[in-house]
């Protein structure tokens, strides 16, 4: 199995127009001059990376959903959109260190595969990968829309943003997503849904964008209204989550933009020399999109100093009980 099939969420996409899925289990071990089935050599990455990268993102995601948990004042609809948005990036952790994990016993001869296992641990990786992305993006627009609300109808937030409503819309964002990427994968070969795909990442930015706009134009008009009714820390607050969900959303985009282009190109120019050298870099798009996951929890923890004060004692007891 070599690097140029690493992640085969988006190499399903490739294999059909490349071929790329015959060659999955050739050579066990990959080398700076492999090529892939567009004829140029893949930029390779050690396995390793990927691995450590893949754990760290896991323990820091994790430390945000136990402390989202067990801090009753995080309990609020904001904080269960990002502990969602956490659980979504622990799929891409998850995920990125099965896959590397299952690679690395392999090309070492610990772990025997067949076409078999591969086929199923390939559609179970997808759905994971697929259902991060669509959930990611859904719970950013959920929060920029709970942000909005906050700003311009904060005498009315509690009654419009109820603690039921925000489970109702967790709930549909989760059956949304996974149902729409088993979708996704079991029609796979069809350039339908690299356009869905292309089509929902650019719709959800507009969106986000469109919402922010408008906060950003208008916050200085309604926060002397609310100060005027003495809710100016109320609207201090809310301006501070939209600037965290704007730092969020520019991440994103950094590090999931180079793969939503990746897949563009696949549609519009599959065998220009050009695209062609642009997927070439396709294992560094997939450390971007794996550094998002990482840098998710840190932008949590410094933006939010409840959080911090929780995460910070989750690790000192843990330190203690270690010791």
């Amino acid at each position: 199995m070599n690097d140029s099939s690493r992640h085969h969420f988006s190499m399903k996409y490739m294999d059909y127009m490349y071929n790329t899925k015959n060659n999955i289990t050739s050579n066990s071990s990959a080398t700076p001059g492999d090529m892939n089935a567009t004829g140029i050599a893949q930029i390779m990455i050690p396995q390793e990376l990927f691995l450590m990268l893949g754990l760290i993102s896991l323990v820091e995601n994790i430390l945000v959903v136990v402390a989202i948990i067990k801090n009753r004042n995080l309990h609020s609809p904001m904080y269960y959109f990002i502990c969602c948005l956490a659980v979504s990036d622990m799929l891409v952790s998850v995920s990125n260190v099965v896959e590397t994990l299952f690679m690395l016993l392999t090309e070492h001869g610990l772990l025997l595969v067949t076409a078999k296992m591969l086929q199923h641990l390939d559609n179970v990786i997808d759905i994971m990968i697929c259902s991060s992305v669509v959930s990611s993006l859904s719970f950013l627009c959920t929060i920029a829309a709970d942000r909005y609300i906050t700003i311009f109808y904060a005498l009315r937030y509690h009654s419009i943003m109820t603690t039921q409503r925000a489970v109702a819309i967790i709930a549909v964002v989760w059956l949304t997503s996974i149902t729409s990427s088993s979708l996704f994968i079991v029609y796979h070969t069809d350039n339908a849904v690299i356009a869905c795909l292309v089509t929902f990442f650019g719709v959800t930015l507009v969106f986000t964008a469109v919402l922010y706009l408008h906060m950003f134009i208008l916050a200085h008009v309604h926060s002397r209204r609310i100060m005027a009714l003495h809710k100016s820390r109320r609207q201090a607050t809310s301006m501070k989550g939209a600037i965290t969900l704007t730092i969020l959303l520019g991440v994103f985009i950094i590090c999931w933009g180079p793969f939503f282009l990746h897949l563009i190109l696949i549609l519009t120019c599959p065998t220009n020399p050009y695209c062609k050298c642009y997927f070439s870099h396709f294992n560094l798009f997939l450390i971007l999109i794996i550094c998002n996951s990482l840098i998710d929890p840190l932008i949590y923890a410094y933006r939010s100093q409840e959080l911090r004060k929780t995460l910070k004692e989750i690790i000192f007891c843990s330190w203690c009980f270690a010791i």
